[in-house]
């Protein structure tokens, strides 16, 4: 009992030293600790985070709870958002439905109670179809896309009170029956659903694709990677995203946002391909 407790407690004082390291690290191009540095957005307490041996949730909820809270104790001036694929747990049986499959409420995480701890700004959440659903490319994977993000968009309008981050999504193309056409169909979808959102002033916040490649690098490539001048189509589909978002922010204010009645004249904008 005491080697174990010796352990554990070698443990958290590990974690506790790299995250206080890493938030009083110095940039040593601009001698500016990261904890200071405009041009960091946030903080992710971990990339997916799963607690396989705890279905209860009780131990990932826990470590969120310290972590989140020691990140703030050092940095008050960034975000804080845990990292979660996005899957519903214990708390909350009733939205288990849009999990992808039965193993995903087992893993220890727990979308709604996780997000509801003090220090944590912003949701997460992950969308991979290819390796949740069937890696084989389904028909089903594009209605599994817009009701997961429909799912957790309302959640964070009803429930949490907080923007919510699509931090992860793609397809890969080593599943068999890939093409880029789907890919490309994904991919609008999720910018659709993220639409809808944002001309209701509604917590979509945004998505981050994985994951996009410069020439010469996808050598790296895990399956999911797009060199945006190879993929015509998909560069495409991103730049018009861009171009509808930057639409949108000009003509409805941050103040305006969260209750935005602009929607009228901001569809023209938002939808017209020609932008």
């Amino acid at each position: 009992m005491m080697t174990s407790s010796l352990i554990q407690l070698s443990e958290a004082t590990t974690r506790h030293m790299l995250r206080h390291t890493v938030l009083n690290r110095a940039n040593t191009l601009t001698n500016i600790t990261y904890k200071d540095d405009p041009t960091i957005f946030a903080w992710e307490l971990m990339n997916e985070p799963r607690c396989v041996s705890d279905p209860s949730g009780d131990n990932l909820q826990a470590w969120i709870e310290e972590m989140a809270i020691y990140v703030k104790s050092i940095d008050r001036k960034h975000l804080v958002e845990i990292g979660l694929e996005g899957f519903y747990g214990p708390s909350t049986t009733n939205r288990v439905q849009f999990n992808p499959n039965t193993l995903a409420q087992q893993v220890g995480t727990d979308f709604i109670r996780n997000h509801q701890v003090f220090g944590v700004d912003f949701a997460s959440v992950h969308i991979y179809a290819d390796s949740w659903i069937s890696p084989e490319t389904s028909d089903a994977h594009i209605p599994f896309v817009t009701s997961w993000m429909q799912a957790h968009i309302e959640d964070a309008d009803n429930v949490l009170g907080m923007p919510v981050m699509f931090g992860e999504f793609g397809v890969s193309a080593e599943y068999p029956g890939y093409n880029s056409s789907f890919r490309d169909t994904l991919i609008s979808t999720v910018y659709t659903t993220l639409l809808n959102s944002s001309k209701k002033g509604g917590s979509g916040g945004g998505s981050l694709l994985w994951q996009v490649f410069p020439e010469g690098t996808d050598y790296m490539d895990d399956g999911y990677a797009i060199v945006l001048s190879k993929s015509p189509s998909t560069s495409n589909i991103v730049s018009l995203q861009s171009k509808r978002l930057a639409t949108f922010n000009s003509l409805c204010s941050w103040k305006c946002h969260w209750g935005c009645k602009k929607k009228r004249p901001l569809e023209r904008y938002l939808y017209h391909d020609d932008l």
